[in-house]
C-alpha cells in the first residue's frame, strides 16, 4: 500500500530540484514526488510503495540538502 510523506528541505529553486530529480527518481520505493518551493519550508512530498523513506532522506542530505520529515 502506498503511503505519502512530507519533509521540509533547504530546496531553494530549480537548479536545486534538477540535482535531486535522477536520485529521486531512480528510488525503486518512489511512484511519485514534488517540490513546493513556494512553501517557506520548502515541501518535498513523496509517495513511497513502503514506509522507509531512509532512502529519500539519504537521496537528498546526500547532495548536500537538509531534511526532515514533517509530522
Amino acid at each position: 500500500m502506498e503511503k505519502k510523506f512530507r519533509f521540509r528541505t533547504t530546496l531553494k529553486c530549480g537548479g536545486c530540484v534538477a540535482k535531486v530529480t535522477p536520485l529521486l527518481n531512480s528510488l525503486k520505493d518512489v511512484t511519485e514526488w514534488s517540490v513546493d518551493l513556494n512553501s517557506p519550508d520548502r515541501v518535498l512530498t513523496v509517495t513511497l510503495k513502503t514506509g522507509d523513506t531512509d532512502s529519500v532522506m539519504k537521496a537528498v542530505s546526500g547532495v548536500g540538502y537538509k531534511i526532515e520529515e514533517l509530522r
